[in-house]
């Protein structure tokens, strides 16, 4: 089935036209700058204008970058610092302002689910964790191929630290502060060693769009979990949305557990 998928994202909203029971793409992926002060009237906005672009009508699944329980973001993106998203129901603005069903979940969560069924987990069992690196640092974590939601181990502090480690060591920061790839890769490597100390996963993957560089820091992260870029890159958030909308259709095996829904 052919649905629309959303990622919103701290610089862009991106969108495209998936077939959501393969994962595969159908149209071109488009992308419009996010609003600066990310505010959620004008989030909203730039989301409604991305649906018109593909003069789309129809189930649209969106990723948001923090914590979504029923629609409803419950914890801010804290990457960009606003709290005033706390109790916006997400799913039913974006419904009113397009006229559409839409179903809303976790950035990173959504984005793992296309990874796993569809790309780099494909097959994976036991623990798999997936971390996309952006303009923050989102988690999601699979155990047997279920999901559990809204991990995001982005916010963890590092011992010692008056910062999360997606305010240390995301892409944002990376680039903000013109980190080598060998000095951002022993940041990561802090992390994930802290990370395995945690849950032990069995693989790591990587996402986001520096993924496509994952040979350029993979070598300073030294883990014993088995470290994978995601296949899907910077589109596996638009492709996990349309799972997500889909599954709201008819229940599939990657149910995500929290995803809001609600009717156009």
């Amino acid at each position: 089935m052919e649905l629309l998928g959303i990622d919103i994202g701290g610089s862009g909203i991106k969108g495209a036209i998936v077939n959501a029971a393969t994962g595969e793409l159908v149209t071109e992926r488009l992308r419009l700058p996010s609003p600066p002060t990310f505010q959620p009237d004008e989030v909203v906005a730039v989301v409604a204008d991305l649906v018109k672009q593909f003069n789309y009508s129809g189930p649209i699944g969106v990723g948001f970058p923090g914590v979504v329980m029923h629609g409803t973001v419950v914890a801010p993106p804290t990457a960009l610092a606003f709290p005033n998203w706390v109790g916006v129901n997400l799913a039913e603005r974006v419904s009113a302002a397009v006229g559409c069903p839409v179903t809303v979940g976790n950035d990173a969560d959504v984005a793992a689910m296309a990874e796993m069924f569809f790309g780099a987990g494909r097959g994976e069992t036991g623990v798999v964790m997936m971390f996309t690196l952006g303009t923050g640092i989102g988690s999601a974590l699979f155990i047997n191929g279920h999901i559990v939601p809204n991990t995001e181990m982005g916010r963890v502090y590092p011992r010692d630290s008056k910062k999360t480690i997606e305010q240390l060591a995301s892409d944002r920061v990376r680039e903000e502060q013109k980190l080598s790839w060998k000095e951002w890769g022993e940041k990561l490597n802090d992390y994930f060693k802290y990370i395995e100390l945690l849950f032990y996963p069995d693989v790591i993957i990587i996402g986001g769009g520096v993924s496509k560089k994952h040979e350029k820091f993979f070598p300073h992260i030294k883990v014993r979990a088995r470290l994978i870029p995601a296949a899907f890159r910077n589109e596996a958030g638009i492709v996990g949305a349309a799972m997500a909308a889909l599954d709201q259709i008819a229940p599939q095996p990657w149910e995500l557990p929290g995803a809001g829904h609600s009717e156009g």
